[in-house]
């Protein structure tokens, strides 16, 4: 094969659609909505529904001028995001300054959410291009939370995976997304669905998340990280009280 022909195989590369379990995701979303803070549950229902997903942002990475680099070095950010003395060395007003309030004040932790990601999914380790972009997108979660302004609560986790959605294409995002809405129509009073969607919205608007060199946007301004990023305040999820927030799931 010569260059032009490796090249070229790469340029028309449709990684294989896995197929999908719609049965365990909404048995996973019922335990999901039974329990918000059931991370296992989520994993699942990705694991379920968002086959290609991963294989497409990984070749969308490489595609861009840091990405190539990036997936060469192949860093596992959830060892940088354990290391206490890293985090404590960025400056305040930057992201990674919020990152910490916010891990540290959640009692949080990326090594936490990666041990929930590895029950039932060993291959989630494997030294495999494509395993190492599921590890970095499950990594910066809760930084997508910290820039995007979405609190851990049943309303911001369902307007990030929203979010996501329309960053990632995964459909096991939208599964989530979708089923909150539909659950939130039944409370009155307050503009749920309108929230998730203007999340969905933010994330098509954004620039691609995952092609940010993260250790550099830990250490930007948030200010001028969100300008840069063009995320936009989340106006409908911030004029939500935030004790009505979890009315999102109702009982």
């Amino acid at each position: 094969m010569t260059v032009a022909d490796a090249v070229q195989s790469n340029r028309s590369y449709r990684p294989a659609k896995p197929k999908t379990d719609w049965l365990h995701a909404v048995r996973s979303l019922r335990r999901l909505f039974a329990d918000k803070e059931d991370t296992a549950a989520v994993f699942e229902i990705m694991r379920a529904l968002n086959g290609a997903s991963t294989a497409r942002g990984y070749h969308r990475l490489i595609a861009t001028s840091e990405g190539g680099r990036m997936a060469y070095e192949r860093v596992e950010f959830a060892h940088r995001l354990m290391d206490d003395a890293w985090l404590d060395s960025l400056p305040e007003g930057s992201v990674g300054a919020a990152y910490r309030t916010f891990v540290r004040s959640e009692r949080l932790s990326a090594e936490g959410l990666a041990e929930v990601s590895r029950q039932g999914l060993s291959k989630i380790e494997e030294p495999h291009p494509y395993a190492w972009f599921g590890r970095r997108t499950r990594d910066v979660h809760d930084i997508w939370h910290v820039v995007t302004g979405y609190g851990r609560d049943a309303l911001g986790e369902a307007c990030l995976v929203a979010f996501s959605y329309a960053q990632t294409r995964g459909l096991g995002w939208a599964f989530i997304a979708v089923g909150a809405a539909l659950r939130s129509r039944k409370v009155k009073g307050y503009p749920y669905v309108r929230a998730i969607w203007e999340g969905y919205r933010r994330g098509r608007a954004a620039q691609w998340l995952l092609g940010e060199d993260y250790e550099r946007l830990m250490a930007e301004p948030m200010e001028s990280a969100r300008r840069r990023l063009g995320l936009t305040a989340p106006r409908l999820y911030e004029a939500i009280p935030p004790e009505a927030r979890d009315g999102v799931v109702p009982d």
